[in-house]
Parts: C-alpha cells; sequence; structure tokens
C-alpha cells in the first residue's frame, strides 16, 4: 500500500501511535505527511523527529492549513503538545516549503489509483485539495477517516459528535459529497480499544530510542489526562486499513451537519440502498485482535 497520511499529530497521542503503527507495518510504504489544523510547524517538527527516530528520514512531510475552510471556529490547542519530546535540538527540522495540499495532489495525480489516504484529523487539506484539483477523487484508491460518531450501538454511552469533524464540519461535508471511496472509523469502534500501562512496561522492554520515544510520549499524555489509559482511535483506522477483517463495516449515506444551532458537526448514518451509499462505516471491532496486532508490531525491534 502506497500511504499519505494526514495528521494533527501532537494533541492527542493517538496520532503519533498510528504513526508509529503505520512505520513498523511492511505493507505500508509511507509516501508523505502532511500536518493539518493549528500550529503545523511544530506538528511538522514532531513527524519529522519520529521519522528520523524511526530511520525513514526520506519521507515526504509538509505543512497543511492551519484553519477550518470557513474560518468560523476557533482552533482546539491544548498546550502541551511536543512537551517532553521536542527539544531546543529540534528547531532544525522543518519541511520544505511545498504546501500539504500541492503535495497531496502531487502525489496522486502522479500515481494515479495507487495511494491510499488516511485521514487522522480534521479534513481541511483534503476538502481543499479536492477543490483544487477534482481529478484526485478519481484517482484515490481509498480514504479512511478516522472521525465521526455514528451512535448505531451503545448510543446513549457516546458523545454526540467527534472531534476531527466537529473542528471543520464543512471540509467534512466537501470529503464525504465528493464520491471518493471511504471508509469511516468512528468513536463507535475506537473508543473500544486502548493502550494502558501495562502495555507501555512491555513496550519499553524493547529499548530503541524509538519505541523509547513512544512510552515517553504517551506516558506524558496519560499525565496530562490524569488517566491510566487512553484509546487508539487512529492506530484502530491504520490497522483497518492493512487488514479489514478486524472490523466490521456497512455501507451506508453519512451527512455532516453544518447549520444546526446544537448539532454542528454531528454525523448521521443512513441506511440507504447501496447505489447511494457514500461511505464504509465500521461498526463493529475485533478489539482483542486489534490490540494482539498493535502490539506485536509496535514492539518489534
Amino acid at each position: 500500500m502506497r500511504v499519505i497520511i494526514d495528521t494533527d499529530i501532537g494533541s492527542d497521542v493517538d496520532d503519533a501511535l498510528a504513526l508509529a503503527l503505520a512505520l513498523k507495518s511492511k505493507e505500508i510504504q509511507l509516501e508523505a505527511v502532511t500536518l493539518v489544523y493549528g500550529d503545523v510547524d511544530l506538528r511538522a517538527k514532531i513527524a519529522l523527529k519520529m521519522l528520523k527516530l524511526a530511520g525513514f528520514e526520506g519521507i515526504s512531510v509538509a505543512k497543511g492549513i492551519e484553519k477550518p475552510l470557513l474560518r468560523e471556529r476557533e482552533v482546539f490547542w491544548t498546550g502541551h503538545e511536543g512537551e517532553g519530546f521536542l527539544t531546543p535540538m529540534d528547531d532544525a527540522l522543518k519541511p520544505p516549503p511545498i504546501h500539504a495540499i500541492d503535495l497531496i495532489i502531487s502525489k496522486v495525480m502522479s500515481m494515479k489509483r495507487m495511494i491510499t489516504l488516511i485521514t487522522l484529523g480534521p479534513l481541511t487539506n483534503m476538502a481543499a485539495a479536492i477543490i483544487k484539483e477534482p481529478q484526485i477523487i478519481e484517482n484515490i484508491k481509498e480514504v479512511f477517516i478516522m472521525g465521526g460518531v455514528t451512535r448505531l450501538s451503545d448510543g446513549f454511552n457516546l458523545p454526540f459528535r467527534e472531534h476531527n469533524i466537529y473542528s471543520d464540519p464543512e471540509a467534512a461535508k466537501v470529503v464525504f459529497n465528493s464520491g471518493l471511496p471511504i471508509t469511516m472509523v468512528p468513536l463507535d469502534v475506537t473508543l473500544k480499544v486502548a493502550i494502558n500501562r501495562e502495555n507501555l512496561e512491555e513496550i519499553s522492554h524493547v529499548g530503541t530510542p524509538f519505541t523509547d520515544a513512544i512510552v515517553s510520549m504517551v506516558e506524558r499524555y496519560l499525565e496530562f489526562c490524569k488517566r491510566d489509559y487512553t484509546w487508539l482511535h487512529d492506530p484502530l483506522t491504520v490497522a483497518a486499513s492493512i487488514d479489514q477483517s478486524l472490523v466490521k463495516t456497512k455501507a451506508m449515506k453519512v451527512i455532516i451537519e453544518t447549520k444546526g444551532e446544537a448539532t454542528v458537526g454531528q454525523t448521521l448514518a443512513l441506511a440507504v440502498p447501496p447505489r447511494e451509499a457514500n461511505a464504509k462505516i465500521c461498526i463493529g471491532v475485533d478489539a482483542d485482535r486489534f490490540k494482539r496486532f498493535f502490539m506485536e508490531r509496535i514492539q518489534t525491534a
């Protein structure tokens, strides 16, 4: 698989864990990492340092769009991004000047129907790429989106909207209405998979600079959240792109709410005839098998 990962790495640690999983998976040839939402300079430094620690310095990295498409919402920023991982020595880590939008378009159009795009943040870069070059729609092999919540199962225990979609619902609407072959990995399944301190202890036994950095980043995030676990939203999305038998999917029509006074950012998943569906929605996950899949790969030297 030739893959581009579009990410808001640095806020929730799951983006870093997803990038680590992609780098540890032989099925994936990572073509590029593009950054979106908020301080993309800082996010780029995090991505570049992770690639350097993993020995993948030749992978293209590009900064993308910082603000939502319509610029009508404040950017969510926790303030802990990069703490405990980046040092003053990393200030020299800067990607080439090419914009993420242009890099996505260039990669897709030069490798037609070969690129799988995995989006782990707000969909602003993806929407802008579609607007700038609509031909990418018919030339992307597949798109895996970590985002949304359908509330089709365990609905009353789930949030009514999800961060990546809510942060730029207009961009999400462009993407879901585009006709791209989308698999959506929503909170309905990602909240069933987590990593805890016992798992970190197992990973720490590998003892490489890369795995040590992963453990340190997760520990820092757990301290920030004041929890002993955190969810593997983005790693499940990467895993589903590699082995779709890890999840159960259903073809449905996804509608992004952009106008409701209290419902902006909601994702509605409607049962429709197959010809009217615009996405495959993950509605179930083999949590135990995914966890083994994730841990075995992260622990490889």
